[in-house]
């Protein structure tokens, strides 16, 4: 699993400078020796044990992603995939249906995918990132867009093991995930077509040298599909929380919709379009089964105004832009 990816992705990457290419490998390499530290092996063991079938069905076109029915696999079977795909939670990305399971994650990831399918670029034959790709949903969405090849990267050990055992179902071979992090994107240099850049920028304390690093990445006229948590407002501004925002240590600045369009000028973004606005809610991101463990209720005040440290509640803004 490990070696072929990493086959499969170095093959690819002819177009860039040698030190890049070595670089990168160098990076995964390190990335999987933490993998395989002794703290992984509770992701690792479900993985293993749970990768024993292909589905002969598979269907990404829904809001649900579909690998394998139910009636494909017996029983005992059935268990095994079950209790790999229990041992791997919390399921954040979703919902999922793996031989007739229904896994029923904490977001309902289609209505972002929804929201942004509308005006999503060409994608047919192009190469294209997902940054912080988590599970892998967005990266089956984009399979059903007929792309040439699809990178994942994402730093968690989790998510990895959560997309390596559905894709050993699903089988699709120009899916790859690496466990990098967006401050190593500038690497790919004008190797992508289309970079999805969802759910990342508040997360770092400097967004405009990240959102530079991911133009580097993209070819000329390639298009960045951004999506932030904010605030609502008409100034471009942002706010920076003085520990925790909605119980987030790790959320830095937290924009107005003028504010990302003023991030993206100023790393080299031209054509930038605000493409959709909308308040955050317990319809969207909630506990589940699948994800036991507080959620979207629990950040935010009794009237969705404010979150429980007494700053606006988050909305959500989705932008496009060109290189």
């Amino acid at each position: 699993m490990y070696s072929k990816g990493k086959e499969t992705l170095l093959t690819k990457l002819s177009s860039l400078k040698p030190e890049n290419t070595n670089q990168i490998e160098k990076l995964i390499d390190q990335r999987f020796s933490f993998l395989l530290r002794e703290s992984s092996e509770r992701f690792l063991k479900p993985l293993f044990e749970g990768a024993k079938f292909r589905a002969e069905y598979i269907d990404f076109s829904a809001d649900t992603v579909i690998i394998g029915k139910e009636s494909e696999l017996n029983e005992s079977e059935r268990e095994i995939v079950y209790s790999s795909l229990k041992s791997l939670m919390p399921w954040r990305k979703g919902p999922f249906s793996v031989f007739g399971i229904e896994v029923d994650a904490e977001w309902k990831s289609f209505r972002k995918w929804n929201r942004f399918k509308p005006y999503l670029p060409d994608i047919e034959g192009k190469v294209v990132c997902d940054v912080g790709c988590n599970n892998g949903y967005y990266m089956f969405k984009i399979a059903n867009l007929n792309p040439e090849f699809v990178l994942g990267i994402d730093p968690t050990v989790q998510y990895f093991c959560q997309f390596n055992l559905l894709n050993s179902y699903a089988g699709v071979e120009n899916l790859n995930f690496q466990l990098l992090g967006v401050e190593h994107i500038h690497l790919f240099e004008e190797f992508f077509d289309v970079v999805f850049f969802m759910g990342i920028l508040y997360h770092h304390p400097n967004p405009l040298e990240i959102l530079k690093k991911v133009r580097t990445s993209l070819k000329k006229g390639g298009t960045i599909v951004l999506e932030t948590q904010g605030i609502e407002g008409d100034l471009p501004v942002a706010l920076f929380p003085e520990k925790r925002y909605a119980k987030v240590p790790g959320t830095y600045f937290v924009p107005t919709p003028s504010c990302v369009v003023n991030f993206l000028k100023r790393a080299g973004f031209s054509e930038i379009k605000i493409i959709c606005l909308h308040k955050m809610s317990s319809e969207e991101q909630r506990s589940t089964e699948w994800m036991v463990y507080q959620s979207y209720k629990d950040f935010v005040n009794e009237d969705n105004t404010k979150t429980v440290e007494g700053y606006p509640a988050p909305i959500r803004v989705y932008a496009i832009a060109v290189k």
